[in-house]
């Protein structure tokens, strides 16, 4: 018996491990796993796969104290973004409105992307956002 991967799967076997680690409720919560999930995810995000660029940029952003880090994960954000991962979209407008970044314009451009693609949660922040000068 053959064993085959389903078409509708793109993500690389890196991806998917690193993946199922940080939606592990047990796991993904622990540095160590989360270093080795983003260890696993860089190749891949460099590579162009949409969903490892989503997942690393927001790791970065998020657990990095490193301006670095917080830049490339910024970077990795926008490719997916671009590329319409919802998920990137959302995690975009969230920093884009939050006091440290604070560019509601830019806040406001991935939020409706992202309440276009059905996000409930992009939907809310939109509805908190200053309405357009």
């Amino acid at each position: 018996m053959k064993y085959r991967v389903p078409a509708a799967t793109s993500s690389t076997l890196p991806t998917r491990v690193a993946l199922w680690l940080l939606d592990s409720p047990r796991l993904g919560q622990a540095n160590s796993v989360k270093r080795l999930a983003g260890n696993l995810l860089k190749q891949p995000a460099l590579d162009g796969e949409v969903e490892a660029q989503s997942r690393l940029g927001q790791m970065l952003c998020r657990d990095c104290g490193n301006p670095r880090d917080r830049r490339i994960g910024l970077d990795l954000l926008r490719q997916a973004a671009r590329a319409g991962d919802r998920r990137a979209q959302l995690e975009l407008g969230r920093l884009y409105s939050l006091p440290r970044h604070h560019e509601p314009e830019q806040a406001r451009h991935w939020l409706e992307l992202a309440a276009a693609q059905g996000s409930h949660e992009a939907a809310r922040l939109l509805s908190r956002l200053a309405p357009h000068a």
